[in-house]
């Protein structure tokens, strides 16, 4: 219940500082007699923190083969196995092992909302959620994509993305304090018509 009550705070501060009217100053006081300024400013780190990490480890893992089922470097990565292994990494959360199962368990934002370290779905096998990445910026996304490919950083705003495109997701950091849900088994990744395709074996 904190962090929802932070993250208005900050927004609260991050309003008053890009735009500070007449009573920007009056708020700033308040904020800062409470004992809240530093605390929002604390948050706000944090949070940004933790997302450039997530970003700069998962770029730490480019070129490392897909492997149906993979979620680690030594094996290789999955999409969802290749999320789950850089949350759990470097924020210290397990997510569910399925993309599907990951779309449920975290919260929905709009596209225009995505910030760094944020999850995006994709439709590439006929069924929502059915690929997972991880949003590192300017419309940019990490994945380890289908069978004969690496992790690599595409572009969700070539067509084949743009079109398959099924929502995006923030990760609440308090996720690891209770249990995911358990969704009936989705299908497993494969390969699909997705860029490149023809040249996997």
């Amino acid at each position: 219940m904190r962090l929802p009550l932070a993250l208005a705070a900050l927004l609260l501060a991050t309003c008053a500082h890009a735009n500070p009217g007449p009573n920007g100053d009056d708020l700033d006081r308040l904020l800062s007699d409470k004992g809240l300024l530093g605390k929002i400013d604390q948050v706000r780190q944090t949070v940004s923190t933790k997302a450039s990490e997530l970003v700069l480890n998962a770029m730490g893992f480019l070129g490392v083969p897909y492997r149906r089922g993979g979620n680690n470097a030594e094996t290789g990565f999955d999409c969802s196995g290749f999320v789950r292994a850089m949350y759990e990494q470097t924020i210290g959360l397990a997510l569910p092992r399925k993309a599907a199962q990951q779309a449920a368990a975290t919260q929905k934002i709009d596209r225009s909302d995505l910030q760094p370290g944020d999850l995006v779905f994709f439709n590439t096998m006929r069924h929502a959620f059915s690929h997972v990445g991880i949003y590192v910026g300017d419309g940019k996304f990490i994945h380890s994509p289908r069978p004969g490919a690496e992790v690599r950083v595409e572009d969700m705003r070539i067509s084949y993305w743009k079109r398959r495109f099924d929502g995006a997701r923030r990760v609440s950091h308090s996720m690891g304090e209770t249990p995911a849900p358990t969704l009936p088994a989705a299908a497993t990744e494969s390969q699909d018509d997705r860029p490149d395709s023809k040249l996997a074996s």
